[in-house]
Parts: structure tokens; C-alpha cells; sequence
């Protein structure tokens, strides 16, 4: 039996975060058929308010209003799913395959697929994630000001990030959990004012939702209300991998692997273009990703256009 030809779609945009669905939006509005792929699991989805724009206002509301939003567009499909496969055909078109067997063909593509935000995990940590255990001030700080605050890690990245919570408040404990600083680093925490604990941690216990101490492995606890957790952000997917893009290699300050991009999105790979979390190598935001999302479609518009 002959397999029946896939249609050819002008684009197709894995993700629907805040820069998939800017990129899908801005492809919309220019006329182009689109596939829009919503694998779910957006990693803020924990987070009780946006910040940056939408303050106050949850991820998944913001999620919901951007899909409901590219429904009017006839030119557009939103697909629940998961991409499992990718390749860039000879032609230079592209083909995923989906977990379900489904295939899709377009003659380009947005990766706007997200980061994988890996973190120490302790017993307590889970049920506290977006409120008072967060992983960014920009997004959580505002609302954790004034506060008794302690940072988990270690190294250059973790001294970086307990002397920028200066900005938000003046009682601040590095906990290494076990991890020894140098002398250069402790110097840096005393000019900031910053305390620093080395011992082991066990755990964080406080009522429901609400942090009260870190516990240490010798029996003692830190009273803290609120813990910043430094994070290393890795490739949700593999496809940029499959498709031939180059990755960013992390280092001690910000240990981010992200996809490799130039002004206007572009991946190096003809026809692929990367937006949001996972194109950016700098402190990621939702407002950062709805512009690149918005850059990465209008790019991609352009060059459909183009007929190159």
C-alpha cells in the first residue's frame, strides 16, 4: 500500500509557551499555514503570577488566552502532542513524527521547545516550587522581599546569585549543602553582607506551602522563609540536536545550554529558527521570549516570503 502524501505546511512551531505562541501569532497575521504543537508542561506552570507585563496574572491563564487567541485564524492548527522525531529532508523541508505515529511536513520551522531546569533536589523542595522556593528573583523576588531569604549552591554561580538578592532584601544565607567555597568567594559574600552555611542540608520543613527552616544533616535548622535554588537549564528536546543546530556550552556564571541563534532567530540550518527559553543564554523571562517568539515568526514570515 502506497503511503498517503503529507501536506506541506509553511511552518511549524513546536511549543506553545509565550514565544511559540508570539512566533505562531506573527505567522498567523502573515498568512502562512501553520502547524502549532503544545506538548504542555511549560515550566512555569507552578509559578502563581507571571511578572514581566503580566503581573498577577497565572501562566496557564496566559497560556489558554494566547491559544484561544490563534483559533480565529483559519490558517492555524493546534495540535496537543508530543514531537519525537525531526528531520530536515533533502529539499529542505522538515518532517516530525509525533508519539502517536502522526507525521507533519512544513517548509520550516520554530523550536520554541523550552528548557529542562534541572535543580538539587530535597525532601520538601516539590510542594513549595513557585512560591516559596523559586529559581529566579526577576520572576518570584518582588514578592519575597524584605524577607529572610537563603540560596542553594555552590560555585561562582551561586555567590553571583546570593549577592543579587541584595536588591531585595538584607538578610540573606548562602547554603552550599556541602560544598566548600574558596577564599576569593567568602571575601565576596563578606564585602555583600552575605552569610554563608557549608554543612549538608536534609531538608525544608514549614507548614503546607510556607518555608520555615532548612534542616542540616548534624540535626540544626536555619530559619529562612524563602529559598532562591540555583538551576542548570538543559534541552527539553532533542530536535535541535537532530536537526543540525549548535548549542551554547554553559558556563560557571550562567550554566545554560541553549540553541545558537543570530539576530533574527536563525539557527545556522536553513529554515530553522529557535525562540524562548531555549534560545537564550542570558536570564530567561517571558517578556524575552514573547519578543523572540515575535522575531523568530516575523523572520521566518519573511523568508517564506521571500521564496528562499
Amino acid at each position: 500500500m502506497t503511503e498517503s502524501k503529507i501536506a506541506m505546511r509553511d511552518c511549524i512551531v513546536v511549543g506553545a509557551g509565550a514565544a511559540g505562541l508570539s512566533a505562531s501569532l506573527a505567522l498567523a497575521r502573515a498568512r502562512r499555514s501553520i502547524l502549532v504543537i503544545d506538548a504542555g508542561g511549560q515550566s512555569n506552570l507552578a509559578a502563581s503570577s507571571i511578572g514581566s507585563g503580566n503581573d498577577r496574572r497565572r501562566p496557564s491563564q496566559f497560556y489558554a488566552a494566547g491559544s484561544a487567541a490563534l483559533t480565529v485564524y483559519r490558517s492555524v492548527e493546534l495540535y496537543r502532542g508530543e514531537v519525537t522525531h525531526g528531520v530536515r529532508e533533502d529539499d529542505g523541508s522538515f518532517t516530525v513524527t509525533f508519539s502517536d505515529g502522526r507525521r507533519e511536513q512544513a517548509q520550516s520551522m520554530v523550536l520554541a521547545t523550552g528548557m529542562d531546569y534541572r535543580h538539587p533536589r530535597l525532601p520538601g523542595m516539590e510542594d513549595r516550587w513557585g512560591s516559596s522556593v523559586f529559581h529566579s528573583p526577576f520572576c518570584h523576588g518582588w514578592d519575597n522581599a524584605n524577607r529572610t531569604l537563603g540560596v542553594l549552591g555552590g560555585g561562582a554561580g551561586a555567590v553571583h546569585g546570593a549577592l543579587s538578592l541584595r536588591a531585595w532584601s538584607d538578610r540573606i544565607t548562602l547554603l552550599t549543602n556541602g560544598s566548600k567555597l574558596t577564599d576569593e568567594q567568602c571575601e565576596q559574600l563578606e564585602v555583600g553582607e552575605v552569610t554563608w552555611d557549608e554543612r549538608p542540608i536534609t531538608g525544608l520543613d514549614g507548614p503546607g506551602a510556607e518555608l520555615r527552616t532548612a534542616v542540616f544533616d548534624d540535626g540544626d535548622e536555619l530559619s529562612i522563609n524563602s529559598l532562591l535554588v540555583r538551576t542548570s537549564l538543559h534541552q527539553r528536546s532533542s530536535l535541535a540536536r537532530d536537526l543540525g543546530a549548535s548549542l551554547t556550552e554553559p558556563d560557571e556564571i550562567l550554566d545554560v545550554e541553549a540553541i545558537r541563534v543570530d539576530a533574527l532567530s536563525r539557527t545556522g540550518v536553513p529554515g530553522l529558527y529557535a525562540a524562548g527559553d531555549a534560545a537564550t543564554s542570558v536570564v530567561p523571562s517571558m517578556a524575552a521570549a514573547a519578543a523572540s517568539g515575535h522575531l523568530a515568526g516575523t523572520s521566518a514570515a519573511v523568508r517564506l516570503g521571500a521564496g528562499c
